[in-house]
C-alpha cells in the first residue's frame, strides 16, 4: 500500500510552538522592540507541556512563544513605526556624527510618534474590563511617580505617572469612593470601589533611595509607559462620568509667585498636594449614566431578601464612611505624611492643611480656631490649645477601617498606640483572632446597635403617639355602644369576656437573621455535595476542626497566663 510516510516533528505540539529567535527573524525586529511589541499586545512567552518534542528533541534552554500569537503580532502597525524609528536613529545619528546641525534640527522635528489607542481597544473591549486591569496598573504608575531624577530612566516619563496618579487620586476624592487603608512596611495600602469593582493598590513610602542594579529597567519603562497610557484613558472616562473637568482644574484662582516657579508648575503643585477642590462641569450627578452590567446585577437580585437586606446594610456602612470626617478640619505638622493623610482626610469629607513653608496647596494655617484635630507623631506638644484634639497619625487609619470615629484617648501624643490591624484579613470560623480584634469587633458592632435601637425607638414612638389619637376620638362612642349590647345581652347567655393587648413592634437582629439564614445555606450546601467528592470535603472539614482545636488551645493558654499574672499581682500587693 502506499503513502506518504510520517515525518518527525511535523505535526503536533511541534508546529504550534516557535522559539523566540526564529519570531525575531520572523518579524524583522529587534530583541528589544519585540518585547516592547509583546508587552503593548499582551503576548507572554508559554511553558511547553512536552518541551523536548517541542524543541525537536534537544533539551537546550529556549524561549518559546505560540505560532497563533506571533501571526497576531506580525499584522500590527506598530511594527512600522518601530521600523521608522531605527531609521530614524539611523540617520540622526548619522547627522550628529557629521555635526549637522541643520539636517540634525529638521530630523528630530519630524520624529516618528506611535499611538497606543487601538491596542486599548483591542485589549479592553469593555469599560469594566479595563478596571479590572487596573491594579498592577496603579501599583507601577506609583512606583515610577516615586523615582528621583537620573540618567537610568526618562526624566518625563516620571513626570507623566505623577500627572497620571494625581489625577486618580482627585477622582477617588471627588468620588468618596475610599473603603479600606492599612499601613505596613512595603507602603500604604488602598481600596476604593470605583464603577462597582473593587480595586486595591500599594503606595511606597517615600524615603530617598538608590537605584537596585539587578533590574532591567527599559522592561520596567515599557511597562510603565503602558500602564500611563491606560491610566490616562480610564482617567478621561471616570472624569466624563463623574462631569468634572479633565484635566483637573482649580475652583480657585492661584496666586503664584515668580520667582520661585511658573504658573504652570505652581498649578500643578497645588493639585500634587491633594487639597483644593477641582472644578466640575456643573452638570447634575443624576444625569450619569449607570453601568449596565451593575444594572443587570441588582434586576437578578431583585427578588432576593438577603441581597436586599445585604446592600442596605453595605450602603448604610459606606454612607457613614463617606461623611466620616465631615466638619472636622484637621492641621498636619510637619513630621507626618503630609499626602497620604490629606488623600484619606479629604476622601471621608473631611479638610486638611500644614504650614505653607512646607509645601503648596495649604489652605489655613495652625492659628486658625476652626481646627478640630492636630495630627502630630512627638512625644510632647508644646502650647497645647483646648479647643483641639492632638492626636497620632494612626487615628485617621484606624478609624477609616472601622468606619467610626474611635475615642482618641488611646491615640494621644506619647501614647503606644494599639496595634494597627489588617482590614484585609478575614478569619473564618475555627481561626484564631487576635484579643485586639475582638475588641475593636465588639465596639463596632456596639455603636452599630445603639444607632439600630435609636432609630428603632423614634419609630415606636412615632407610631405610640398615632395609635394614642385615632383611639381618642372613638372613645366616646364605643362605650355608648358596649352599654347598649350588654343590656340586651342581660337575659340571654353570660358573654364570654375577651382581652385585647397591645400589639408591640418585634425587634429583629438583622446580622443574626443573616448569619442563620447563611448557616442554613451551608448546611443544604453540604446535603448537596456529591458522593465523589464527599470524600475531599470530609477531609477539608477535619483540618478545619483541627485548626479551632489549636485556637481553643492557645485561649486556654492565654487565660492562664492570665490568671497567674494576676494572682502574682495580687500576692505582691498583698506583700
Amino acid at each position: 500500500m502506499g503513502g506518504t510516510k510520517k515525518k518527525k516533528f511535523e505535526r503536533g505540539s511541534a508546529t504550534a510552538f516557535v522559539s523566540r529567535n526564529k519570531a525575531l527573524k520572523k518579524l524583522q525586529l529587534s530583541l528589544g522592540d519585540f518585547r516592547a511589541l509583546c508587552i503593548f499586545k499582551g503576548i507572554y512567552p508559554v511553558e511547553p507541556l512536552h518541551k523536548k518534542k517541542v524543541n525537536k528533541g534537544s533539551t537546550a534552554v529556549k524561549t518559546f512563544y505560540n505560532l497563533k500569537d506571533i501571526q497576531f503580532l506580525a499584522h500590527d502597525n506598530l511594527i512600522i513605526k518601530f521600523r521608522e524609528k531605527k531609521h530614524y536613529l539611523r540617520r540622526l545619528k548619522k547627522a550628529v556624527a557629521k555635526k549637522n546641525r541643520f539636517a540634525e534640527s529638521i530630523i528630530r522635528d519630524n520624529k516618528p510618534v506611535y499611538s497606543l489607542k487601538h491596542v486599548m481597544k483591542e485589549r479592553y473591549p469593555t469599560f469594566t474590563d479595563a478596571l479590572r486591569d487596573l491594579d498592577d496598573c496603579l501599583n507601577l504608575c506609583f512606583v515610577f511617580a516615586t523615582f528621583p531624577h537620573s540618567q537610568r530612566i526618562k526624566v518625563d516619563l516620571v513626570q507623566l505617572c505623577r500627572k497620571r496618579t494625581v489625577e486618580f487620586q482627585h477622582y477617588v476624592i471627588a468620588a468618596k469612593a475610599l473603603r479600606k487603608v492599612f499601613v505596613s512596611i512595603k507602603g500604604i495600602y488602598y481600596q476604593a470601589d470605583i464603577k462597582g469593582e473593587t480595586i486595591t493598590w500599594v503606595v511606597s513610602h517615600k524615603r530617598g533611595y538608590e537605584h537596585p542594579q539587578d533590574v532591567d529597567y527599559k522592561i520596567m519603562e515599557t511597562f510603565a509607559e503602558y500602564n500611563s497610557v491606560l491610566l490616562g484613558h480610564i482617567n478621561i472616562k471616570l472624569y466624563s462620568d463623574s462631569h468634572l473637568v479633565y484635566p483637573p482644574q482649580l475652583t480657585e484662582h492661584v496666586s503664584h509667585d515668580s520667582a520661585h516657579c511658573l504658573e504652570g508648575d505652581s498649578i500643578d503643585e497645588h493639585l500634587a498636594s491633594l487639597a483644593p477642590q477641582i472644578r466640575s462641569t456643573g452638570e447634575h450627578p443624576d444625569d450619569i449614566e449607570d453601568d449596565p452590567e451593575v444594572d443587570a446585577m441588582n434586576a437578578v437580585n431583585v427578588d432576593d431578601p438577603e441581597y436586599i437586606e445585604k446592600s442596605k446594610l453595605e450602603a448604610a456602612t459606606v454612607s457613614r464612611l463617606q461623611n466620616l470626617f465631615k466638619g472636622c478640619k484637621f492641621y498636619l505638622n510637619r513630621e507626618v505624611p503630609r499626602e497620604e493623610l490629606t488623600f484619606v482626610i479629604r476622601c471621608c469629607g473631611g479638610e486638611a492643611s500644614w504650614d505653607s513653608s512646607l509645601g503648596m496647596g495649604a489652605t489655613y494655617c495652625d492659628s486658625d480656631d476652626g481646627i478640630t484635630h492636630h495630627i502630630i507623631d512627638r512625644p510632647t506638644v508644646s502650647n497645647q490649645r483646648l479647643d483641639r484634639t492632638y492626636i497620632q497619625p494612626q487615628w485617621v487609619f484606624d478609624c477609616i477601617n472601622a468606619r467610626i470615629l474611635l475615642p482618641p484617648q488611646e491615640y494621644f501624643p506619647g501614647i503606644p498606640c494599639p496595634p494597627h490591624l489588617s482590614p484585609f484579613v478575614e478569619e473564618r470560623e475555627g481561626e484564631y483572632v487576635p484579643e485586639e480584634k475582638v475588641k475593636f469587633l465588639k465596639r463596632m458592632r456596639g455603636e452599630a446597635e445603639e444607632e439600630e435601637e435609636e432609630s428603632e425607638r423614634d419609630e415606636d414612638e412615632d407610631s405610640e403617639d398615632e395609635d394614642a389619637e385615632e383611639t381618642e376620638q372613638p372613645k366616646a362612642g364605643n362605650k355608648r355602644k358596649r352599654n347598649s349590647r350588654e343590656d340586651s345581652e342581660a337575659p340571654e347567655k353570660k358573654a364570654v369576656k375577651m382581652a385585647v393587648s397591645e400589639g408591640s413592634i418585634e425587634k429583629v437582629d438583622k446580622q443574626k437573621a443573616l448569619a442563620r439564614q447563611e448557616a442554613e445555606e451551608r448546611r443544604l450546601g453540604e446535603m448537596m455535595i456529591p458522593k465523589k467528592h464527599k470524600r475531599l470535603y470530609h477531609k477539608i472539614m477535619i483540618s478545619r476542626k483541627k485548626s479551632s482545636q489549636e485556637t481553643r488551645k492557645l485561649v486556654e493558654k492565654k487565660e492562664k497566663l492570665k490568671a497567674t499574672k494576676k494572682k502574682s499581682k495580687l500576692r505582691k500587693e498583698k506583700v
